[in-house]
């Protein structure tokens, strides 16, 4: 199982929609849970401070923590794909940190494994969710080598 860890409100319905539709077709190991954290009442380096502390504490010493930020490399959906086979072929927890809208600390920056930036545009937190689920919905039928991708 996947865990995905996300600063903000519960999903919009619109982008539950989504996310049902993809978390369906999602299997074992793929399948996912998410952990909705709430906003700081705080602004910027404060709300950065005190959500990146509550992420932390979601954190296992032994997981592999993905953090989603603008700031990090871009992967291709194959890329992907074989991060999370090797993750789960080594029997780690993958876990997705979906900061908040001030970002994150440096000390959670430290802690991911790997910091991956969807694009070099910067998205709502409720389309980067929508984003990333179908992705790893992506690179769990390129690892079965089923036609859904194409190159």
């Amino acid at each position: 199982m996947i865990r995905i860890l996300a600063v903000g409100k519960k999903h919009d319905d619109w982008v539950l929609s989504g996310l049902e539709r993809y978390e369906k077709r999602l299997k074992a190991p793929y399948n996912v849970e998410w952990v909705l954290l709430p906003h700081s009442s705080r602004e910027g380096v404060e709300a950065r401070e005190e959500e990146s502390g509550r992420i932390l504490k979601q954190i296992k010493p032994n997981d592999f923590v993905v953090l989603l930020d603008e700031t990090g490399k871009q992967l291709t959906s194959p890329a992907l794909s074989n991060l999370c086979e090797a993750r789960f072929v080594l029997a780690e927890q993958l876990v997705f940190v979906i900061g908040g809208a001030y970002g994150v600390d440096n000390l959670l920056q430290q802690r991911a494994n790997l910091v991956w930036s969807l694009s070099d545009l910067v998205f709502p937190h409720q389309l980067v969710r929508l984003i990333l689920i179908e992705q790893l919905y992506r690179a769990q039928q390129i690892a079965r080598g089923n036609g859904y991708h194409h190159e």
